[in-house]
């Protein structure tokens, strides 16, 4: 397990979708675990691969409650609303108001590539939301619903 470095806002690689992956194999066990660690390191709530410059839809989440790890992660269902301030690993030092979901489902496979469904509310939707956007190379800034502070 290794510390990767962060990608930073105007790396090419945040705009860039990523790839589904077809096999779990040792790197994707490798990534999981580095993102794990990285993500910790920063003292963040949740990481994306491209965020370390791996161009894989692999997210890591953790909110307080414990790793969740999310391999080719779709939102299937959400609802509601909630704007909070948003900030970002990637774009240290700016904050911004978001709206996003108030309740999220995704499906995902997990470490063993089995199926699995994660659900959540408040943090673990605005989490999921913003992990699942930098897959495709969309960040908050781009969804802010007023003045970013600190860019």
């Amino acid at each position: 397990m290794a510390i990767r470095k962060i990608r930073v806002n105007g790396d090419e690689i945040l705009r860039k979708k990523c790839k589904e992956v077809k096999e779990i194999t040792p790197s994707i066990l490798t990534l999981l675990d580095d993102m794990a660690d990285t993500m910790y390191d920063a003292n963040g709530v949740g990481l994306a691969a491209p965020q370390v410059g791996v161009l894989k839809r692999v997210v890591v989440i953790d909110i307080g409650e414990g790793i969740v790890e999310l391999i080719n992660p779709v939102i299937v269902e959400k609802r509601g609303s909630q704007v909070c301030a948003e900030g970002c690993l990637s774009i240290p030092g700016a904050t911004a108001e978001v709206d996003r979901p108030e309740y999220v489902k995704v499906e995902a496979l997990n470490r063993n590539g089995e199926k699995i469904v994660v659900e959540g509310t408040e943090l673990m939707a605005i989490a999921l939301c913003h992990e699942t956007d930098h897959l495709d190379g969309i960040l908050y800034i781009d969804k802010a619903v007023g003045e970013i502070e600190g860019l």
